[in-house]
């Protein structure tokens, strides 16, 4: 057990046991689309991790591309059609 764990413990925070530590990496490694099907294959509590955040940095590119292109997209069309694009997007 790492020195950080045992601090937590002893200090009364919230305590968590290595098999919900286990269970939730394993959750996390069903949503990742780069290591989704590996069961047969141990993959890392760390690796899960780095892969998690990659993909959280990858979706934010992809709002932030998708969100310029629709700025783009409201710019060029008339008020009115702009208007109803809007009132669907705040549904």
């Amino acid at each position: 057990m790492s020195s950080r764990r045992s601090r937590s413990r002893q200090s009364g925070g919230s305590r968590i046991t290595d098999d919900q530590i286990n269970d939730l990496v394993s959750k996390l490694q069903q949503l990742l689309p780069e290591i989704r099907g590996r069961h047969s294959d141990k993959v890392s509590a760390a690796k899960v991790l780095q892969e998690t955040c990659n993909y959280i940095r990858s979706l934010n590119r992809e709002v932030d591309d998708l969100s310029e292109r629709l700025s783009e997209l409201l710019a060029t069309t008339d008020s009115a059609q702009a208007a109803i694009i809007r009132s669907l997007l705040t549904q």
